[in-house]
Parts: structure tokens; C-alpha cells; sequence
């Protein structure tokens, strides 16, 4: 299974379209907060998708939730913007909140990295010029993430 991870695109439809043309064959699309409403296109244009979506800091009035949780290829996933447990300050909070929903991984935080078996993934911001975005990949049990870019003379 394939599971694009974006965040912070701010109406940056362009770079969340070419992540999309790139990853076309993706299973899932998690955006991690701070849209203005990017992904209803998006699920518009590539139907039959699982869609999860957050809201982050500057959505105000968004009716998404602020934390969600969910299960893919056997792997439980907390999604959050980051805001709410304060990441940028460190990671224990995050880190409690996710032990305690029991989830592999966490999608946006301050890293990536691995703390006592759970994955604490940040796709970066979506963007702006340096637009980057997280790619999952699980199979046989296991989970190969990746950060990547894309490069700024793609049209």
C-alpha cells in the first residue's frame, strides 16, 4: 500500500497537483492541516482514494478534526497538525498522546524519526519553494517512509 502524506499546502494547489500527477497510483492521501480546501479537487480528480484530513492552525472555522486516528494495511495511524501538542517545543506530549491511542506511526510532527517502536513522521510543507511531501510504503508487515521534493523547475 501506497499513503502520500502532505501538509501546510495553503492554497498551493499547483505543488499538491504534481504530488498527485507523481504519486497517481497512491492508495491513500493524508493531509496533516493548514489547506484551504486543496484536497476537495483532489478527491475530485482521483476518485477512489481513501482520504484522511486534519486541521491545522490556520483553518480556522474548519469543521475537520483536530486529531484523527485510523488503520491502513495493518498499521494504526494519529494524524494531528502538530499545534495542539506543541512540537515545536518538543515531542513528549505527541509522543504520550500517540503511546496511549496505540499507534504505529504519527503523521506531522517535528521529525522523523522512531521512539520506542512508534514512527514519528513530518511530510514537511506542501508549500512554497522547497514543497515536500512523505511517501509510505507498507508491505509484508513492513513500513518504508521517504521524504521527498519536488524540484522547482517542474511545471
Amino acid at each position: 500500500m501506497k499513503i502520500i502524506v502532505v501538509s501546510d499546502t495553503h492554497g498551493s494547489k499547483d505543488a499538491l497537483r504534481r504530488i498527485m500527477e507523481l504519486n497517481s497510483g497512491a492508495d491513500a492521501v493524508v493531509h496533516c492541516g493548514d489547506s484551504r480546501g486543496e484536497m476537495e479537487e483532489i478527491k475530485m480528480r482521483y476518485p477512489g482514494k481513501q482520504y484522511y484530513e486534519v486541521r491545522g492552525n490556520c483553518d480556522i472555522g474548519s469543521a475537520l478534526p483536530q486529531t484523527l486516528t485510523f488503520e491502513l494495511d495493518g498499521f494504526r495511524y494519529m494524524v494531528t497538525h502538530g499545534h495542539a501538542y506543541n512540537v515545536k517545543y518538543g515531542l513528549d506530549r505527541l509522543f504520550y498522546a500517540a503511546k496511549e491511542a496505540g499507534v504505529d506511526a504519527v503523521l506531522h510532527t517535528a521529525l522523523d524519526e522512531t521512539v520506542e517502536g512508534i514512527r514519528l513522521i513530518n511530510p514537511g510543507a506542501c508549500g512554497g519553494i522547497n514543497a515536500s511531501f512523505a511517501v509510505i510504503e507498507t508491505k509484508n508487515g513492513q513500513m518504508l517512509t521517504n521524504i521527498a521534493h519536488l524540484s522547482r523547475d517542474r511545471k
